[in-house]
């Protein structure tokens, strides 16, 4: 406290035994219990000046640090310490002085206040003699201790209010404002994985060079174990207060569950660092656009599409599904290909099935080892399926070659295969071992063309006239042989022998004991000759069966060409139009015969059959015709 006029010195508050639970006044102070609790602390303060007394000397930081637990640390000598310095001494506030100070303006979570210049009322004194009012001088001890009973507990500038009071200034400041709460740290995911992303950069090819159609990892893979995910658990934050010494709770952190992202092929884990999403087996990574979940699987899932700014090329070796489109000159290599989107480029499958479940236009699909399947419609493209088959509604301008092809309408095509069915045909050129056309006709300028694949007969021809030759063969070695049996026979004493030899054989003749030693000795004489027939024997049996089988195999072989024969077959429900229907041998031991280039079948199919054989010409009725052979010749 500081004025003009000296005062009569003054004596503490309260001695040491009347200070509330919580304080303790000591020569060099005044402390607080630290093991008090904040409440209990606060209790024994606003005890303090409730009773009109102050703390000399205070700390005011220490002293909200002590109350709050907020603002700067404690001092490094009271850390840890069971008491904390706030003070020099507990006084008492005089009237005279608490008269000094003027009403606090609270508003906004801020507290006002007016410095002015400030003087003592006259005192009478006792003789009777009169002090005049004399000017005095604010302290921030006492103001601390007035404005708390005026609800400013908490949040006092002290360098600004210790500064506009030692330099007596005239004007009103903010003396003191609330702290907000400090919001915590919500909980979040965050990747700790590198191979969960894209690689977009050229792919280097084996050359050194690089494609820049093609990115060089547009697919993250990532090995089982690996993790992927990290929760970062939430961190509460710090509560505010108002000027009341209200607590103001900050918002509670946001959470989030690590398991609404843990989508198939991965695993929730709980380890020492944390909580992690874990690659349960190897594979491709998947993120789900809505759920955001994270799975692993041997599929790649794309939702871009496949165009020169999202993936480029792609050479894969695993399953593949696309929701977006397949630009123009964009291509996909891989297997078992399925795309939602229209498909403008190039798809080429090594195995599986290629699904396109919307349109094919000025694209093509070929798949090496599997079938083709397009829900919408297929426009001025190629299918080729060289070892499955071709299934489609609609195909117009189209080359299309399968083991087997399947359309409900085409209009304008080359298609080529083992078995083609075609609900209705326009203006197409097929060609196929066995046709099938619900209704076929021209369309415009482009004639309907027909070809029945018939089998090159002569292979098999030529190795039933080989089996021919070789039963002829055996049959005259067996003649020879049995020509050589009879001549050996014939000598008097190889007859004489096996005449009775036989005889005692069925027990026709029983040999007296006498005759055994004679019977003997005529075995041995003729012992050679019956070697020489038994060895002709046998290569006779020989000849027989080796004559047998041949003409076994040639009766086989006879029965697959009838069998081939039959394969060819052309049926035609109904006729919208000029048809024409003509046949093409072919010889199945070049391959197949649907496995060609796209603008080979189509000359072939156009141009190149224009002398085949006619086997039907007409505009209207039906056909059903089948290749059959006669005995000796070809076609009947």
């Amino acid at each position: 406290m500081s004025n003009d006029t000296p005062v009569a010195e003054q004596a503490p508050a309260a001695d040491a035994a009347a200070l509330p639970p919580g304080l303790c006044q000591r020569k060099d102070g005044v402390y607080f219990d630290a093991v008090m609790p904040a409440p209990t602390l606060l209790a024994a303060v606003n005890q303090v000046f409730l009773s009109n007394s102050y703390f000399a000397g205070i700390d005011y930081a220490v002293f909200i640090r002590a109350l709050y637990d907020c603002g700067p640390p404690l001092p490094a000598s009271a850390q840890g310490q069971p008491l904390i310095r706030v003070a020099d001494a507990i006084l008492p506030f005089p009237a005279e002085r608490r008269a000094l100070y003027k009403l606090v303006k609270i508003g906004r979570g801020a507290a006002e206040y007016y410095f002015e210049a400030q003087f003592l009322e006259a005192l009478e004194m006792p003789d009777g003699s009169k002090v005049p009012a004399r000017p005095a001088k604010l302290d921030f001890d006492e103001f601390v201790a007035d404005v708390w009973g005026k609800g400013v507990r908490f949040g006092i500038d002290a360098a600004a209010v210790r500064a506009i009071i030692a330099g007596g200034k005239v004007e009103r400041i903010v003396v003191a404002r609330r702290l907000e709460p400090a919001p915590g740290r919500d909980a979040q995911i965050v990747e700790v994985s590198s191979d969960m992303h894209r690689d977009d950069a050229p792919r280097e090819m084996a050359n050194g060079r690089l494609d820049l159609l093609t990115f060089k990892n547009r697919f993250p893979q990532v090995k089982k174990n690996a993790r992927l995910l990290k929760k970062v658990p939430s961190a509460p934050g710090l509560p505010g207060f108002e000027l009341s010494g209200q607590i103001l709770q900050p918002p509670a952190p946001q959470e989030v569950e690590l398991r609404g992202l843990a989508g198939e092929g991965t695993v929730i884990e709980l380890l020492r660092e944390g909580e992690f999403l874990v690659a349960a087996q190897d594979g491709f990574v998947n993120v789900d656009t809505e759920s955001g979940a994270i799975s692993i699987g041997a599929k790649i899932v794309s939702r871009d599409g496949v165009s020169s700014r999202t993936t480029g090329n792609l050479k894969l070796r695993a399953e593949y599904e696309e929701f977006g489109e397949v630009q123009e000159q964009r291509s996909v290599d891989g297997s078992d290909i399925t795309v939602h989107g229209d498909v403008y480029g190039h798809l080429h499958s090594h195995g599986g099935t290629i699904r396109l479940l919307r349109n094919l236009v000025g694209g093509t699909a070929l798949n090496a080892s599997g079938d083709i399947v397009v829900k919408g419609v297929a426009s001025g493209s190629v299918l080729q399926a060289s070892d499955g088959e071709v299934r489609m509604g609609r195909a117009e301008n189209c080359v299309i070659s399968g083991t087997r092809v399947v359309l409900e309408h085409a209009s304008n095509c080359e298609i080529i295969g083992d078995e083609v069915s075609v609900g209705v045909a326009e203006g197409c050129a097929i060609a196929a071992r066995s046709v099938r056309i619900g209704t076929a006709g021209p369309r415009k300028q482009a004639e309907m063309l027909v070809y029945a694949l018939l089998p090159d007969m002569a292979r098999l021809n030529r190795k039933i006239a080989e089996l021919g030759v070789r039963a002829q063969g055996f049959a005259r070695g067996a003649v020879k042989v049995q020509q050589e049996i009879d001549q050996v026979s014939q000598q008097l004493d190889v007859r004489n022998y096996l005449m009775l030899a036989g005889r005692v054989r069925k027990h026709e003749l029983v040999l007296q004991p006498e005759q055994v030693p004679l019977f003997h000795k005529m075995a041995q004489a003729v012992a050679p000759a019956l070697r020489a027939i038994a060895k002709l024997t046998i290569e006779l049996q020989y000849m027989l069966t080796q004559q047998e089988q041949m003409l076994e195999q040639a009766a086989q072989v006879a029965r697959q060409k009838r069998a081939t024969a039959g394969e060819s077959r052309c049926v035609l429900e109904k006729l919208d139009g000029d048809v024409l229907v003509r046949s093409i041998v072919f010889n199945p031991e070049s391959g197949r015969v649907y496995d060609k280039a796209p603008k080979d079948i189509k000359a072939k199919l156009r141009n190149g059959a224009c002398d085949a054989p006619i086997i039907f010409a007409g505009a209207s009725g039906a056909l059903d015709w089948t290749y059959a052979i006669a005995e000796e010749e070809g076609p009947a």
